[in-house]
């Protein structure tokens, strides 16, 4: 484990042990909800029997949508609290699922064409590099298999509802890849059991839209769908400088869905297309 890896498992620690609302279990689903939390875009279909990854996603949350879709379940995670999270869904739900602990830029534990489904979430943003992340993914999901990564949205990453200025928020940081500076790197928030919290966050870094998409597709992923993820009242009238406010401005989360094919992309000879039908 290196140093990266060292301070972000700290952090993570602190803040799941903080109860914040991304390592908490979902322990109220239903087949139905747990379709909508890990397949909204029906992509995966039947999910009973696939063998499936939930990478850098401990907190008992998509695993036990997984679940209870009749899926193997597998989940990875650098926090020993988040995948205890993930141990505590399963025990609540009745359900058999692998908790191993891991660095999400190795994969090797698995081998090759491990998985059918490899559930990624909100974490890439932790590590500086994605290709070689998608790298270790494109060896442990079987071809044809369906990749899922979630991710921020890399042109508004940095920018807060702290930052309206009473006409806009706006755009001051250079859009490049690279880790992102905070002015506090402290992130402050309501956990789950309504409790006030100032914690200091992992370190961050922004990958933008060109390194994603051109990454997936150099190893041999094609590209399925993308959603602009944003949770707010479109019938409400949003107070600026608000999370909701924010969010109806500017989107802050991306899901990417992928297919591994790298035949698919391979160039194709031109001899001999100019009789075919």
């Amino acid at each position: 484990m290196d140093e990266l890896a060292r301070f972000n498992k700290e952090r993570w620690e602190e803040l799941a042990q903080a109860s914040i609302q991304y390592s908490m279990p979902f322990l109220d689903m239903d087949e139905d909800s747990a379709r909508e939390l890990v397949d909204p875009e029906g992509l995966i279909g039947d999910a009973n029997g696939l063998d499936v990854l939930c990478l850098a996603g401990g907190g008992g949350q998509q695993s036990a949508g997984f679940g209870l879709l009749g899926a193997n379940v597998t989940v990875l995670d650098i926090s020993d609290t988040q995948l205890e999270r993930d141990r505590e869904a399963a025990r609540s739900y009745g359900l058999e699922i692998t908790t191993t602990h891991g660095d999400m830029r190795d994969l090797s534990m698995f081998g090759e064409d491990a998985f059918d489904v490899i559930w990624h979430a909100h974490s890439i943003n932790f590590v500086p590099d994605t290709g070689g992340v998608f790298a270790q993914v494109k060896h442990a999901l079987k071809r044809g298999g369906i990749y899922h990564l979630a991710c921020q949205n890399p042109y508004i990453h940095a920018i807060d509802p702290a930052d309206w200025n009473g006409e806009a928020y706006p755009l001051v940081a250079r859009y490049e890849d690279g880790e992102v500076e905070y002015d506090d790197p402290h992130w402050t928030f309501t956990n789950t059991l309504g409790e006030d919290k100032r914690i200091r966050g992992p370190r961050e870094f922004r990958h933008t839209l060109e390194t994603l998409i051109n990454g997936l597709v150099k190893n041999g992923f094609l590209l399925l769908a993308l959603r602009e993820y944003a949770e707010f009242d479109r019938e409400a009238v949003l107070e600026p400088g608000s999370w909701e406010h924010f969010q109806s401005v500017a989107p802050p989360y991306l899901g990417l869905w992928a297919r591994l094919l790298p035949d698919a992309l391979q160039p194709r000879s031109l001899q001999g297309t100019a009789n075919d039908p």
